[in-house]
């Protein structure tokens, strides 16, 4: 550990040492030391590492001393003795303006939202209690030149908790707004954080509905020389209030209500009036320029008219009489018992350059922290030692009891002779005040003033005549007395409150009830000063009646800077917070006392003469008990009601064998629970088999009932069928008596005619039964034909075996006939597209099966006709437009060179007229031939695709000679010229030559060319060589 951790323990104890201490802690960023079970807390004036969720769960349920000094541990500390003992907690956290004492607040709050239990509701009321602190935050905090996050109003927040601990609600209460902030602020400070929030993070769609704009400049209230706060984002600082508006409850249209009033104000901020003079000499007001004015009643719903009058006119009521004045530009310019745990957050003391009635108020409130932390940690810590008869040596320390007095008194207090002032009729002004203050206060040796009886201060030059000094326990403090009086009066003009009840925004009318005319109360309503004592009056008592738990805040340096230590500055707020005098105290005195009854109570089952009850007085039975545990005598003392503790390591000594011996109690209570519940579990067991053995017995006997009558019924039924079977056997035996008689007669009978007839029998029997047999036959021949009928495939070629020779013949027609009819059927189905195709592979087939090797493996590949897609196309828009006719077929082919047998890519165009060869390229056309000059078409055998088209003699197109052509397609583009051949009526048939060896004319001489089988040299494609001026040889693959 760094340092000292608990200055009680520090040695040697002197002023000099104690802030070597705070020193060294500080510079290792330890900025939490104990002394006794106050925490000090120094503000590091930056983000430090030890606020994680992991330090929350490592402070957890530990005993105060047990780790390093820590918020925390005060924080858990105070919880856990809410939950298990049921005391009620204030944690006071005080200090001057800009120690830390928000975010100390901040971090006690967040430590007992995470360690508090869980579930839906209790998530929610610890998330509303969070996010209360933003919302505050921004109405009430301001930058000042010693914070940045200052609080402009006293905090003091009661939460409620439930018999488990977990929380239930809250209860805030706020001390003293610094309302004149509003209209003012000194220099280097700026006015409250929401009214640089809304214009720097609203929406401009918001800023338009509420009439603002972003610049700064533009409203008078807002201060320019800070409007920007280094490391303070308010875009994202009012997103995150308008986030903690809706969690802690406020609607969308509240949230709106509350913008609209924000505004209002500003608008407010900039209305300025002009004076003018009225026929019968006196002064009145008037306003410049009215667009703010008429924009600030449409946010607020109020007639302009109203308003205006509001602000320039005031009505005086005496009796039943009103007289209306006019006001001058001065006047219109200025106007089931919970636990509970308290968290007090209150400005601290305050001391500056220009000190008026709102320091006076802060440092008197500060005045009444230190004065019940002085009764709670000292002067009521030795009254308590004097009161049991402990031994005990007096330690002094300063009571700032006197200076309170100075100011509460209620007969000569300066809050009471201000206001005296306030309702003393005549002319009353700040300067007749401090005239009071000097007659009445003048002997006060904490009073200082100028124009004081007291002779010793008329030579004290630094004392101006407007201004009074007091001596605070934190040091002396110049008051300015100009604007007392008014501040302390407080008043609005009934005017005003009436016109601002008439409005129709429902937030404007909350705030000011007193505006409604049935409810006029002519009574003068009680001052700022009286209010605010009565307040803090209620905040003292409610605070004696908790446990307190302290942290003084100390600032360590006045630049808001890190890691710098002015040992002046920090010796000062030691010196006035009385933590020298807090040290010698709890180092000369007891860390716990606790009356003899409930520490009886608590710890009496660590001793087995004082379990589980003690009959005697209490006193002796904590003796017992202390004397059972061995506890050295040094360590504790008995006073007349209760027990004093000196270390707090005894204490978690008691409350280790308490938990121990807790834990014991419960593994007995689960023992004989365990035990009890067993035995239960057994006996209702035992009652149970009880009576589903006597249900099993019953359900027993009614089965062997069942199967005994199930029995007889049986033995009955098979008596019975016996008898009848034995009639039945005897009734057949008689009718078969009878029918064999008539059978023999039958018989006989027939035998007779037979005789007679046998004849003609004879003639004609072998005919009929040949007939029969025959007809038999058939009819189980077509009935086995129905049943293994085969598919409706035309290419299925199963058929019934015939299952006699003699049907041959009809059986071989029969499977004729039906595969005729299934054809028909399946043609039936073709469109008139598809069946063209079949058609066309019909005559290819008729054409090369068999005769062409090529032909298997272009029965598979569909006729596409245009592979070209030569009117889509637009690289060949040119040449489908010169043809005339549709293109029948558009493939590339290549045409065979006789000088070289190399091939030229051409495009091969078919109609029903003719066949056109074109550049693959350009498009151009390179040759066109009329079908009626194609006599035929030469291919071989081979698997190649040469095909020769050969021209008649004589004709135009056979001047060049005939074409020797491949292509990918050969099946497909000959089928077509033989069907177009085919279909034409006018033209001769085309003949189809199929050979290996055909003779193709190239212009004046004959060419032969010649197919063979070989492997060609370049890859495993058809290669086509000039061997001399008449044979051109073309090698084709072996196929596999």
């Amino acid at each position: 550990m760094i340092g000292v951790g608990d200055m009680v323990l520090l040695e040697p104890l002197s002023e000099d040492s104690f802030l070597e201490n705070l020193k060294k802690r500080f510079d290792h960023n330890e900025i939490y030391t104990y002394i006794g079970s106050v925490v000090i807390s120094m503000n590091p004036y930056r983000s430090l590492p030890i606020f994680t969720p992991e330090k929350v769960e490592e402070y957890r349920n530990r005993n105060f001393y047990e780790l390093s000094p820590h918020i925390y541990a005060l924080a858990d500390e105070a919880y856990r003795s809410l939950r298990d003992q049921d005391k009620d907690q204030c944690i006071l956290i005080t200090g001057e303006s800009g120690a830390g004492k928000t975010e100390a607040s901040k971090l006690v709050m967040s430590y007992v939202a995470a360690v508090c239990g869980k579930g839906q509701e209790v998530n929610k009321v610890k998330e509303q209690l969070l996010q209360s602190n933003p919302v505050l935050e921004a109405f009430g905090n301001a930058k000042t030149v010693r914070n940045d996050n200052s609080s402009r109003f006293g905090k003091y927040m009661d939460i409620e908790f439930d018999f488990k601990g977990d929380p239930l609600g809250g209860v805030i209460s706020n001390y003293l707004l610094e309302k004149s902030r509003v209209v003012k602020q000194p220099r280097g400070e700026r006015n409250f954080h929401v009214f640089y929030q809304l214009l720097s993070g609203a929406s401009d769609d918001t800023l338009k509905k509420l009439k603002l704009h972003r610049d700064f400049s533009k409203y008078n209230y807002l201060s320019l020389d800070s409007a920007i706060v280094n490391g303070l984002d308010d875009a994202a600082n009012f997103r995150t209030v308008r986030n903690a508006m809706q969690i802690v409850g406020f609607m969308e249209d509240e949230v709106q209500s509350v913008l609209e009033l924000v505004a209002a104000v500003l608008k407010l901020g900039n209305i300025e009036f002009k004076p003018e003079s009225r026929c019968n000499g006196t002064d009145e007001s008037r306003i410049k320029d009215k667009n703010d004015l008429k924009e600030m009643c449409e946010l607020l719903g109020i007639e302009q008219s109203v308003l205006e009058r509001a602000f320039s006119y005031r009505t005086v009521e005496a009796k039943m009489e009103k007289v209306s004045t006019t006001l001058n530009v001065a006047q219109a310019q200025a106007k089931t018992r919970h636990k509970v745990m308290g968290v007090l957050d209150i400005y601290g003391f305050e001391i500056f350059e220009d000190n008026s009635f709102e320091q006076f108020i802060i440092n008197y409130c500060n005045e009444k922290l230190q004065q019940i932390f002085i009764e709670l940690t000292l002067h009521e810590e030795q009254e308590e030692y004097i009161r049991e008869g402990i031994e005990w040596t007096n330690i002094e320390y300063f009571n700032n009891a006197i200076i309170c007095d100075l100011i509460e008194n209620n007969q000569n207090g300066i809050l009471a002779m201000l206001d005296e002032e306030c309702l003393r009729p005549g002319t009353v002004t700040d300067e007749t005040f401090l005239d009071k203050l000097n007659t009445i206060c003048a002997e006060h040796q904490h009073f200082e003033s100028r124009l004081s009886k007291n002779s010793k201060f008329l030579n004290d030059h630094s004392l101006p005549h407007n201004c009074f000094r007091i001596q605070h326990y934190a040091g002396k403090v110049l008051y300015r007395v100009e604007g007392f009086v008014d501040k302390n009066n407080d008043l609005l003009y009934r005017d005003l409150s009436q016109a601002m009840y008439k409005a129709n925004h429902s937030l404007i009318k909350q705030l000011f009830p007193e505006g409604n005319p049935s409810k006029v109360n002519l009574k003068r309503p009680p001052t700022a000063g009286f209010q605010f004592k009565a307040s803090v009056g209620t905040l003292m008592k409610n605070l004696q009646t908790k446990n307190p738990n302290y942290i003084r805040c100390i600032k360590p340096n006045d630049k808001k800077a890190s890691h710098i230590f002015t040992e002046s500055l920090v010796r000062h707020q030691v010196r006035y917070l009385g933590l020298m005098e807090n040290v010698r105290v709890r180092r000369a005195g007891y860390a716990f006392r606790q009356a003899y009854e409930p520490c009886l109570e608590r710890y009496k089952m660590l001793c087995k003469r004082t379990w589980p009850h003690w009959r005697g007085p209490e006193r002796e039975g904590v003796e017992v008990l202390m004397t059972d545990l061995q506890v050295p005598a040094d360590e504790f003392s008995y006073g007349r009601s209760k027990i004093f503790i000196r270390n707090p390591r005894t204490l978690f000594f008691l409350e280790e064998r308490r938990r121990q011996c807790l834990h014991d109690l419960a593994s007995l209570i689960q023992k004989i629970y365990r035990g009890w519940k067993c035995r239960s579990h057994f006996l209702l067991l035992k009652k149970s088999q009880i009576v589903v053995a006597a249900w099993y017995r019953r359900y027993a006997q009614q089965k062997k009932y069942q199967r005994i009558k199930s029995a007889t019924t049986v033995v009955q039924s098979y008596t019975r069928g016996w008898q009848a079977r034995k009639l039945l056997r005897e009734l057949k035996y008689q009718k078969r008596c009878e029918e064999a008689v008539t059978t023999i007669a039958a018989y006989w009978h027939g035998t007779q005619v037979r005789r007679e007839y046998r004849k003609f029998f004879r003639a004609n029997a072998g005919k009929k039964i040949y007939d029969f047999t025959i007809q038999r036959i058939m009819q189980k021949y077509f009935l086995g034909l129905k049943s293994n009928m085969p598919s409706m495939s035309p290419i299925d070629k199963n058929w019934p075996a015939r299952p006699y020779l003699f049907l041959e013949g009809v059986h071989t027609e029969l499977r004729r006939i039906f595969h005729l009819w299934r054809c028909k059927k399946y043609r039936s189905r073709f469109t008139e597209e598809r069946k063209a195709v079949y058609e066309e592979k019909l005559e290819a087939s008729e054409i090369f099966k068999d005769k062409k090797a090529l032909y298997p493996s272009s029965v598979s590949q569909p006729f596409k006709g245009d592979y070209l897609e030569i009117s889509k196309n637009p690289k060949y828009q040119k040449l489908s437009s010169a043809m005339d006719e549709k293109v029948l077929l558009a493939d590339v082919v290549n045409k065979i060179n006789r000088a070289n047998g190399k091939g030229t890519a051409r495009l091969f165009l078919l109609t029903k007229k003719s066949v056109v060869l074109a550049d693959q390229k350009t498009g151009q056309v390179k040759a066109s031939v009329p079908l009626p000059d194609l006599t035929s078409v030469s291919v071989s055998t081979q698997s190649d695709g040469f095909f020769a088209l050969k021209l008649k003699e004589g004709s135009a197109s056979a001047i060049k000679g005939d074409f020797l052509l491949s292509s990918e397609h050969l099946i497909e583009i000959i089928t077509k010229l033989y069907r177009i051949g085919a279909t034409s009526a006018d033209r001769e048939q085309l003949s189809i030559d199929i050979s290996d060896e055909f003779l193709v004319q190239f212009k004046q001489d004959k060419v032969c060319v010649k197919f063979i089988q070989g492997s060609p040299k370049n890859g495993n494609g058809v290669s086509c060589k000039r061997k001399n001026n008449r044979l051109l040889e073309v090698s084709v693959p072996t196929m596999a």
